[in-house]
């Protein structure tokens, strides 16, 4: 679930007991595959060791691509009919899974469940779409009516025809006759919210066998597609995250995450108009629609008609199970929009409904069933009420999942001509329409506040040239992104002028009028200062890929373009070595960082010029040549020789799950702390640097734990970022500056300045806020690397005074954001959030650099760390 907000109804408990709807272990597989029939596939990882984060998982998901769907025959998909049947190979038994505890079906049983499910008939296919940052396989599954090669090629048409040919698609009458309409089931996403699994492996079975004439005919007119557990390794661990610690229902505009990409490729490739997503637990059942604010790329007219009209449907199927306060602890369901004000809203598209719409989904909702059975309540229950709970979720998820597909007989037409008007706006370029009760009659409550529109600029330009040339790797990084998205990006063929500006040959166009209009322009776009709008936010406000991935992205509001250009299918190689002479490389984006720590980690000795760039002998060019490629950077011809040698920085890192995978993207040697760790007795000679953000309290240090920390940090170094390494610095009395803490609910993106060199340089003058942090009363020898920009420094997402009147980005104007000193670095902003603002990594890579540069002092300068437990 999105973690609850105080205007939501609080999870009730229940009393009785009853037997669940499916048994966990009661599939066999099928040892022989059929003649002609499925073919094999291989098993996954143990699970029990796979879902606790290894590092080496976390390692290999870093930028992996995702495959295309595999039913283990390597044919590509889009020339295959259905049935797509295969044998799974079983996972060995892990009796920790803590799916069993509930007395649902453990991630060890979904493949022999799913072989026996395709034995069933010729209804369901099963296939794997990626794995899991643990190696878990994470299962597609398809259930149509069969189809020939041919009539999957037609079909596969129909779709590329709504997509790229949306008037055409209107009049066409096969599309109108015989498209199948796409609908999507995600199971799972949350790993500690289980139940929706087990609602679709039962509704699957019940699919499958049902000889009704409404079955059969929803069946030959959709295709129903269920991600059976978007996330097995927090399935198995009972964890909300994935293996990595990632919360992956934060992670769509990012897609850092390989169940996300899996989830991402299925959208493109599947396009479904309608798709339920299934959370716990919100008591009673919440139904989206949302709250305002409402995200401003969508077509929010066709979205609210048919996510609304849904929604009643699938309200009246869960109340219509009989569950009532007083027998079972359920409560009636809501629907945001109709029963709350604010609070849980869909402006960011980190969600999966949110995401889903840039796709063509005009129907979308996060469906959160209501008894918890997470958290607290698995280790405190007895088992038969944790069974008794689960059993009523999953008939709940059941109910809501049926209700949708009656929705989808129903309205077939209507989902649709719906989506094939999205595409039809986008490409054509027309103007939103603003929901009123005019626009979607039969939604009540419709009022001005609900109105989100935005003006779509002609296209965005990704410079080349000269003037570009810092930039390069980060433009090659977001131009792939949005390729990956779905979205087409043109490159110039000759150099040509736009909007009364020379871009050069290799610029990068985006132009909006293209099918997924809304998908660019919600990732390249400034986004807006929604703080008057509503005084709470669910999640975060801002996130703009155009300002905090580091690329140079121009808005163009010339209403023709004339540009020559043609179609890329990936960005154009960066990675250069001069051919000649000694050579630098910049430390101004993330690749340039990950591209130095793997020349030290070869042993190759670089130095670091005054300019914060890194040096490099010419001896190395042969494994320079090998990290320009790799990382697409630049290695350009230079005189200087550099100062001090750099080494590999080994962080001991305080950091939450995001800073972590960030740190290793830039390949920095990390080991986790924390003060648990801390007080277990860790081995400081492991660490050059400490980097704190999260999980380390000094006060409950112990007196050995707190003794070594001090003798740590008394010869080496702290970059702190946020709260707890503002604390930490405070207690260690490392930098002489005084903390203030912004509002804590704040977040998006700011205005900075930065300061020539240092930490700082050549970053980009926007960062990334979440509780913001400054900076006052700064003491002799510390130096404003960063500064909160004049006036409002906030370009787009949420941020207020507090009640007082403080904590507002008035009060943060021209203050320090990022101050540095001989023995520490501190961060006010989040340049690591969640792995995303890629263009802002390198300042915390720049600043453990420099931290470690110094050099050992003399014991004692540290001040001792406060008392604290033992």
């Amino acid at each position: 679930m999105r973690l609850p907000r105080p205007v939501l109804i609080a999870t009730a408990t229940a009393t009785a007991a009853a037997a669940l709807l499916l048994t966990p272990d009661g599939a066999v597989a099928d040892p022989t595959p059929r003649p002609g029939g499925p073919v094999r596939e291989g098993s996954g990882p143990s699970g029990g060791a796979a879902a606790r984060a290894p590092e080496a998982a976390t390692d290999r998901a870093l930028g992996a691509p995702v495959t295309e769907l595999t039913d283990g025959t390597g044919t590509p998909g889009g020339t295959r009919g259905y049935p797509r049947e295969q044998v799974l190979a079983p996972d060995p038994a892990n009796p920790a899974d803590k799916s069993v505890r509930l007395g649902l079906t453990p991630y060890h049983a979904i493949a022999p469940k799913l072989n026996a499910l395709q034995r069933l008939g010729d209804r369901v296919s099963v296939e794997v779409a990626g794995r899991s940052a643990g190696g878990h396989r994470l299962y597609l599954v398809t259930v149509t009516a069969p189809e020939s090669p041919r009539q999957a090629r037609a079909q596969e048409r129909m779709r590329e025809l709504i997509e790229n040919a949306p008037a055409a698609a209107a009049e066409d009458p096969a599309v109108r006759r015989d498209y199948k309409t796409p609908v999507f089931f995600n199971n799972n996403i949350h790993g500690n919210e289980w139940e929706g699994t087990d609602a679709s492996l039962k509704l699957i079975e019940q699919l499958a066998t049902a000889q009704d004439r409404s079955t059969t005919g929803l069946l030959a007119r959709s295709r129903v597609y269920f991600n059976i557990t978007a996330n097995p390794d927090g399935r198995i661990a009972g964890t909300r995250a994935n293996a990595n610690g990632f919360d992956l229902n934060r992670d769509f505009v990012t897609a850092s995450q390989p169940e996300v990409r899996a989830m991402r490729q299925i959208a493109i490739d599947k396009q479904p108009a309608l798709m339920v997503d299934l959370h716990g637990y919100v008591n009673g059942t919440l139904i989206e629609p949302t709250t305002p604010p409402h995200g401003e790329n969508y077509e929010y007219d066709l979205f609210l008609k048919n996510t609304y009209a849904n929604a009643l449907g699938m309200e009246a199927a869960v109340n219509g199970l009989g569950f009532t306060p007083e027998k079972d602890g359920v409560e009636p369901a809501q629907i945001p929009f109709r029963d709350q004000e604010e609070g849980w809203d869909d402006w960011p598209p980190i969600f999966t409904p949110q995401y889903m719409p840039f796709h063509g989904t005009v129907a979308a909702h996060t469906v959160e069933f209501p008894l918890a059975v997470n958290n607290d309540e698995y280790d405190e229950l007895p088992v038969a009420e944790l069974r008794r709970r689960s059993a009523v979720n999953v008939a709940i998820a059941g109910a809501a999942m049926r209700a949708s597909l009656d929705h989808v007989r129903t309205h077939r037409a209507s989902l649709v001509a719906d989506q094939i008007e999205v595409f039809r706006r986008s490409v054509t370029g027309a103007a939103q329409v603003p929901v009123s009760p005019e626009t979607v009659p039969g939604v009540p409550g419709i009022g001005p506040e609900d109105v989100y529109t935005t003006d779509f600029p002609r296209a965005y330009v990704i410079p080349a040239g000269a003037d570009a040339q810092r930039s390069a790797p980060a433009a090659a990084r977001l131009v792939d992104h949005l390729l990956a998205n779905d979205v087409r990006v043109r490159q110039a063929t000759r150099d040509f002028r736009l909007g009364g500006k020379a871009y050069a040959k290799g610029s990068y166009v985006v132009d909006l009028r293209q099918p997924k209009r809304g998908m660019a322009n919600v990732m390249l776009a400034d986004g807006r200062d929604i703080s008057d709008k509503v005084s709470v936010m669910y999640d975060i406000s801002g996130w703009s890929l155009g300002r905090l991935w580091g690329a140079i992205v121009d808005t163009i509001r010339t209403p023709r373009l004339s540009v020559p250009d043609r179609a890329v299918q990936a960005a154009a190689r960066v990675g250069y070595v001069a051919p000649r002479g000694t050579l630098r490389l910049r430390l101004d984006d993330a690749r340039e960082i990950a591209a130095l720590n793997s020349l030290l980690a070869d042993g190759v000795v670089v130095r670091r010029a005054a300019d914060g760039s890194a040096i490099v002998p010419a001896s190395a060019r042969g494994r320079a040549a090998v990290a320009a490629r790799t990382y697409g950077v630049a290695f350009d011809a230079t005189k200087a020789t550099g100062g001090a040698p750099l080494r590999r920085v080994r962080v001991a890192a305080a950091v939450t799950p995001g800073e972590l995978f960030a740190l290793r993207e830039m390949n920095f040697d990390v080991v986790p702390v924390s003060t648990a760790i801390l007080n277990a007795g860790f081995d400081w000679s492991r660490a050059d640097v400490l980097f704190a953000s999260a999980g380390l309290d000094p006060a409950r240090l112990g007196t050995a734990a707190r003794a070594a920390l001090d003798a740590f940090l008394g010869r080496a170094g702290l970059v702190g970022r946020g709260a707890t390494g503002a604390a930490l610095n405070s207690a260690a009395g490392l930098l002489a500056v005084e903390p203030v803490a912004g509002n804590p609910d704040a977040n998006g993106v700011v205005r900075v300045v930065n300061s020539p060199g240092g930490v700082a340089g050549g970053a980009p003058g926007h960062s990334f806020v979440y509780a913001p942090v400054w900076f006052t009363d700064l003491g002799a020898g510390v130096r404003v690397e960063q500064a909160y920009g004049s006036g409002d420094p906030l370009l787009s997402g949420h941020w207020r005074a507090l009640e007082d009147g403080g904590g507002g980005p008035a009060q943060a104007a021209g203050r320090a954001s990022v101050v540095s000193g001989p023995h520490a670095v501190l961060f006010g902003t989040e340049p690591l959030f969640r792995g995303h603002p890629k263009g802002v990594f390198a300042q915390v890579g720049r600043a453990l650099l420099t931290v470690s540069l110094r050099g050992d002092r003399a014991p004692g300068v540290v001040r001792g760390l406060p008392a604290g437990g033992g």
